[in-house]
Formats: structure tokens, sequence, C-alpha cells
């Protein structure tokens, strides 16, 4: 099988591993629409996406608003045609802290982008991909969904995680048969903009042991590089397996 000619929406596509998805989904001949907020980050996805010899259709929206995303499918269709291929890559570790400091409000939000936009998205997009009996929807979640007790201080990122695996396998078994496959896609520990802030903002906000994982990992070469995690989820793309965690390492 092959994705020439597949048509291919990746949410947080500005930057990471999203932009590295991107890239790969061109250079296997996938035509690619990127959503982030950052115009500047999907403009640079856009070049990147051309020096692979395709073209990136740039979405600048805010999917944490939820009446951005049925016009972020719309403008999709209407430009590239209908979707083949989501992944579901956009995510805030936010917020990070003691869970007795946590809002309601910061709770809802980390909640509405992590779980319920993915969730949207796929509702969305569902109808054409169980018609053309060919989809693929891929929710990237993270390792901490197996030890999330390594993560003192995100709470909030672990049981958002925790509950797109959970709607992805059971969405999964819904689908069976149908030529749709969904999976849960864990990229590893990534040298991403996400690491970044834990390493700047953690040493206040996780407890000691967590953030000195954190900033050991950078300083001992063990994060691995966006473009290969992406590589290995854009392989997997084109075989019938659905309702697995496909997993590129593990986070401890």
């Amino acid at each position: 099988m092959s994705l020439n000619g597949k048509v291919a929406l990746v949410t947080g596509g500005g930057r990471g591993i999203g932009r590295a998805l991107a890239t790969a989904l061109a250079a296997s001949g996938a035509r690619v629409a990127c959503v982030a907020r950052s115009h500047d980050e999907l403009a640079r996805t856009s070049a990147l996406v051309a020096e692979r010899g395709g073209k990136a259709l740039a979405v600048a929206a805010d999917l944490s608003d939820p009446r951005t995303v049925p016009k972020v499918v719309r403008q999709v269709t209407v430009q590239l045609g209908s979707v083949d291929v989501l992944i579901n890559n956009s995510a805030t570790v936010e917020p990070l802290g003691r869970s007795a400091d946590m809002t309601p409000e910061a709770w809802t939000a980390a909640f509405r982008l992590n779980v319920i936009t993915p969730a949207t998205l796929s509702a969305m997009l569902l109808p054409h991909m169980s018609a053309a009996r060919w989809g693929r929807i891929v929710n990237v979640s993270s390792s901490i969904v197996a030890h999330p007790e390594a993560m003192i201080g995100g709470n909030a990122y672990a049981a958002t995680k925790a509950a797109l695996e959970a709607h992805t396998l059971n969405l999964a078994a819904e689908l069976s048969g149908s030529g749709v496959t969904v999976n849960v896609y864990r990229p590893g520990s990534v040298d991403t903009a996400m690491q970044g802030l834990i390493r700047e903002m953690g040493e206040e906000r996780l407890d000691a042991a967590t953030y000195t994982r954190f900033v050991r990992n950078h300083q001992e070469g063990k994060l691995i590089s966006s473009a290969d995690s992406a590589q290995s989820l854009v392989d997997r793309l084109t075989s019938h397996a659905t309702g697995q965690v496909w997993d590129v390492g593990d986070p401890r």
C-alpha cells in the first residue's frame, strides 16, 4: 500500500514531532495539511515540505477552541479534499505543579485540547473514511501512560493521555473490519519544545527527581530526534494493524 495522493491532516504541525510528521508524509507522497497556532512556525514547516518536493497547506488555528474544529475541517476539505490520514499530535503539558493547586479550569483546558479535540476531529472525518473503507487515525500519546508515577507534577498530562489511549482503543474496536485503523503512538523521549519547557519551568513545578531526570536525559543525549520518531510512525501507516499502542521508547 502507498500513501501517494492521500490527504493527511497533522495537528501541532508547526514544530517538533508535528513538523517532522508533515515532512515525512510529504516525502511519502501524501498531500499534507498542518494545523498550528503560529503562522511563522507553519511557514517553516511549509518550506521544509517544499524541500521534499511537496506542498503543505498551512492552517493557523487554535484547536483549544472547539469552535475552530469545523472551520479547520472545512478549509482542508475544500483545498485538498477529504482527509484520509489524521494524526492528532497537538497537546499541552500544562498544568504542571501540585495536584492540590490545580483549578477545575486548568483541568478542563487540558482535557479539551488533549482529548476532546482529537475525538471531535476523528468523529468529523470518519464518515469519509468509512465510506472509502480506508482511513488512518493516530493519536499521539506518551509513555507516561505506562508509568504515570514517573512524572510527579504532571497529573493532568498523565490523566489526559490515559484518557486519549482509552478512547483510541475503544474506537478501534468499534471500527474493526471497516478499513479504518485507529492506533496510539507513543513517540518516545523526543527533543521537543515541550521537553525544553519542562526543563525551563520544571524545577519549581515538578518534584526534584522528575525534574532531574528530564535535565539529565537531555544532557546525556538520550533524547531521540523528531525526524526519527516521526518516520517510525509514518512507516506503520500502510499496515492494517489497528487497536495497537506503538511505543518508540520508555521515558524512564
